[in-house]
């Protein structure tokens, strides 16, 4: 079987779990070194359930935004959607110094940016296990993570995408069956200065179903972001084509 593209996690790697309800966030985390993005150091953060990591403010929208938001929340969005861990799968995160995994991260990073310098010391895992969308009526689960790792200098965000099978829960207007359509999910991230941001391509479209295949640094289903003082890094300027259809985002 291929490698896979996620960071370890589970009760194995003694993280902990967001709670299961609708729309729940964790509580505020404390974060043992501070993160900094967009030239924003930040002590703690939020896991929110519909796919946001947030600084500052808990996300419990479930419909996405396009980036800039008007409000100013400061936030990562690896898969901005309306998940119900309530109808299935598990929301998990850690913070951890582990030699094992920082070795591994700092590999990762050397090699997508071999010219910024970067050992890391820190790391913050969270990963969307399987999780369902609002009212599904499908076991149809999406399995994707989002890691923050710094060297209290630099710091860069890794977004690994292992299963992605739906994109829209119902109150989004997506089907219950299928969990297509409506206004799909959104992925990039949003600084809160509205200068600062990104939209992976795809977003909000039905393409965004295929970032299991696309990449910024030629891994398919992995994006790498330098986000202290952000650099859009390798971006595809193509949009991927809807599998089984002829129609180019752009």
């Amino acid at each position: 079987p291929a490698v896979s593209l996620l960071y370890p996690y589970g009760p194995h790697q003694h993280d902990h779990k967001t709670p299961k309800l609708d729309d729940g966030t964790s509580k505020e985390i404390s974060l043992a070194v501070p993160f900094t993005f967009y030239g924003k150091k930040h002590q703690t953060l939020y896991v929110n359930n519909n796919g946001v990591i947030s600084f500052g403010v808990r996300v419990k929208q479930y419909t996405p935004d396009p980036f800039p938001l008007a409000d100013g929340r400061p936030f990562v969005a690896p898969y901005w959607a309306d998940v119900d861990n309530v109808l299935g799968g598990e929301i998990f995160y850690r913070e951890t110094t582990d030699p094992m995994l920082l070795a591994r991260i700092t590999k990762n990073i050397n090699q997508y940016f071999p010219k910024i310098p970067f050992t890391a010391i820190w790391a913050f895992v969270a990963t969307w296990d399987h999780v369902a969308y609002y009212g599904s009526t499908s076991n149809k689960g999406n399995t994707f993570q989002a890691t923050l790792t710094t060297d209290t200098k630099t710091s860069f965000i890794i977004l690994n995408y292992e299963v992605i099978q739906w994109t829209t829960g119902k109150a989004s207007g997506g089907d219950a069956e299928t969990g297509l359509g409506g206004t799909p999910a959104h992925a990039g991230f949003n600084s809160g200065d509205e200068t600062n941001f990104y939209n992976i391509p795809g977003s909000q479209t039905e393409a965004i179903i295929n970032i299991t295949q696309t990449s910024n640094v030629n891994v398919p289903g992995r994006w790498v972001f330098q986000v202290d003082d952000f650099k859009v890094t390798g971006v595809p300027t193509e949009v991927p084509k809807v599998a089984g259809s002829n129609n180019c985002w752009l």
